[in-house]
């Protein structure tokens, strides 16, 4: 019989003890690592936060920091950190060699950071930068104090600019990055990644392929008494090849106050000027949709838009469109189409933005745009700014001073938007120059709207049949011809209008209107409410005398009466009133004013302009030049 042969193992016994040898090392080695861990976290911890403090030259706080073994998103073994609880403060003038310990217990941090973890790969190559795949933070806050504030109070220009470089040919020199390839991948001198740690104080330098933010906001401080401090609240935001003094990758989404919504934005940003954050170039597209225009105060509508901007924080050069397919005024709830392409700067460290222009249609209207949108602090009652660490009045807000040119326009497109009828009353072609101011406050905006400015209106009709067929009776008795009165169509019947206005306080105050039609002219002057009742009193001077005016045998028994309204090359000159509701008005003759016309004497008659022509330029009411 054969013998039954032994297995490798049973062959081998000293391979089997080797293999349960090196395992107890490695279960013996890994929880001595892990119990030296657990003990040198708090050594760790005072390392860390001395390197900040070395780093910043200024108070570090750092609440809990732990570190455990464990592999990386790549695979590689490492380490993993946790941290909680960390806050930098802003460099002090009488510290900027070493911390600060008797901060205010009322100052601000400049860095504030609710968690934070990252994989450091075990691995470390001298000359060349930590790198790190990815760092999660969640809960930072950046305050950044106004620029004339940051070297007299906290010294933070003075703390960034302390280390010098050193003189060319000593080797520090700073190469310029190479395009199209990522800062990491940079290959030359050490220095040019900053990789000496003696030059940025005890931390080496890192490279972080990617950085994740959630719950972040960056507050940008204003030594401005008349402005507010610029807030950006950042639900999410996405850093790639981050590293020093380099640019860096960004996608972010930005929670939008007003109009309440959030913004999309991908780019490049960077490299961060601590010296002065407005200096901190930008370059990027966003998209802003189903933005809620309700959140201001007095209109209403949902918005979206998309565009590109570039520049730097203090001079972005903004370029884009919007739409609002159901803008409104909530008081009077017309909605009108409402779409706008712009060209606009923006100072991203205060939100001041000017316009130029913007190019809008408003249903069918088309009109432009330029000026400017200031965010501004009300003044207290004793003529002083309020600071900025007091609560938010009512009426902080934008300060908006615009130029408006309706080149394109149409009447009813704006009397649709302010009135509550959903038919507009008149029709017609509309041009107008005006002036815009609105300041903040509480009030709707329409309350606080100023306008200034003068208006051409063309090819109009009324929209009721019974208004417009008054206008067609005063056209054709102003002619003379009231026998056509039923024969022609009133809509045939068009009419002109031109004229300064002034708008406050929700009332449209026009010093002068020049309204025409064929054989009448009409001079009126009154008030336009946006809600209530219109008033206005003129003169209406006709070609016809009374007469002719009435026709046959009537008009035969007033011919004693005609000299009488003859004045000043008219046939007829008639005191009139118009009030009542903006969709109803009664047109009227003024009798109170009557009785105080005297007959013209005969020959006296002057060389006026008849009544229902076009007046000499230059020659009453404003005109609207090129």
């Amino acid at each position: 019989m054969t013998q039954k042969r032994a297995s490798f193992w049973r062959r081998h016994r000293w391979l089997t003890r080797i293999a349960v040898a090196c395992l107890l090392v490695w279960v013996a080695l890994t929880v001595t690592l892990a119990v030296i861990a657990h003990h040198f976290q708090p050594f760790l911890r005072a390392r860390l936060v001395q390197g900040l403090e070395d780093r910043f030259h200024t108070h570090v706080e750092l609440d809990d920091f732990r570190m455990a073994l464990g592999n990386g998103l790549s695979g590689e073994w490492g380490i993993w950190a946790y941290g909680k609880g960390l806050r930098i403060w802003p460099p002090q003038k009488a510290g900027r060699d070493r911390p600060v310990d008797n901060l205010s217990a009322q100052s601000i941090p400049l860095i504030s950071l609710d968690e934070f973890r990252f994989h450091v790969p075990l691995q470390y190559r001298p000359g060349k930068p930590i790198r790190i795949s990815r760092v999660r933070l969640e809960g930072l806050k950046i305050v950044v104090p106004p620029r004339s504030e940051r070297d007299k109070a906290t010294g933070i220009e003075s703390a960034m600019t302390k280390e010098k470089p050193s003189p060319v040919g000593a080797g520090n020199t700073v190469a310029q990055p190479t395009p199209g390839k990522p800062p990491h991948e940079e290959q030359g001198n050490p220095t040019q990644a900053n990789s000496n740690p003696s030059a940025t104080g005890a931390l080496p330098p890192l490279v972080v392929d990617r950085i994740d933010c959630e719950h972040a906001q960056l507050i940008l401080e204003t030594s401005k008494p008349d402005k507010l401090p610029l807030s950006f609240d950042i639900a999410r935001m996405e850093l790639r090849d981050v590293t020093a003094n380099r640019p860096m990758n960004f996608e972010a989404d930005l929670t939008n106050p007003k109009p309440k919504g959030v913004i999309h934005s991908k780019g490049t940003a960077g490299p961060w000027q601590m010296a002065d954050p407005g200096e901190t170039a930008v370059n990027g597209t966003y998209t802003f949709d189903h933005a809620d225009l309700a959140t201001f105060h007095g209109i209403a509508g949902i918005l979206s838009s998309t565009g590109a901007y570039k520049g730097t924080l203090r001079d972005i050069t903004a370029d884009g469109n919007a739409d609002v397919p159901d803008f409104r005024l909530p008081q009077f709830g017309n909605p009108v189409v409402l779409h706008a392409t712009f060209h606009a700067r923006v100072d991203g460290t205060d939100g001041d933005t000017w316009l130029d222009p913007v190019d809008a249609t408003l249903g069918r209207s088309h009109f432009t745009t330029r000026g400017q949108v200031v965010r501004v602090r009300p003044s207290s009652p004793d003529g002083n700014s309020t600071s900025a660490s007091q609560p938010r009045p009512a009426d902080y807000g934008h300060d908006i001073d615009l130029k408006v040119d309706v080149d394109r326009g149409r009447i009813e497109d704006f009397l649709r938007l302010a009135n509550k009828s959903q038919t507009p009353f008149l029709t017609g072609n509309l041009t107008t120059r005006a002036s815009l101011h609105i300041p903040p406050g509480k009030e709707p905006p329409h309350e606080r709207l100023k306008l200034d400015g003068e208006f051409k209106l063309e090819d109009a009709r009324f929209t009721d049949l019974r208004i417009q067929s008054k206008i067609e009776q005063l056209s054709l008795r102003g002619q003379g011809h009231p026998q056509d009165i039923k024969k022609v169509d009133p809509n045939e019947v068009i009419s002109e209008m031109d004229g300064a206005f002034h708008m406050a306080n929700a009332v449209i105050t026009l010093p002068e209107i020049h309204y025409n039609v064929p054989g009448a002219a009409i001079q009126l002057q009154g008030r336009y409410p946006l809600e209530g009742f219109l008033h206005f009193e003129g003169t209406a001077r006709m070609q016809a005398t009374v007469s002719q005016m009435v026709g046959g045998w009537k008009g035969m028994l007033l011919k004693p009466a005609d000299r009488f309204f003859k004045k000043d090359g008219a046939g007829t000159e008639v005191p009139i009133l118009i009030r009542g509701p903006h969709d109803a008005p009664e047109f009227s003759v003024d009798f109170g004013r009557m009785k105080h016309t005297s007959p013209e004497a005969p020959g006296s008659r002057d060389q006026a302009t008849p009544p229902g022509t076009n007046r000499p330029a230059g020659t009453g009411g404003p005109s609207l030049g090129p």
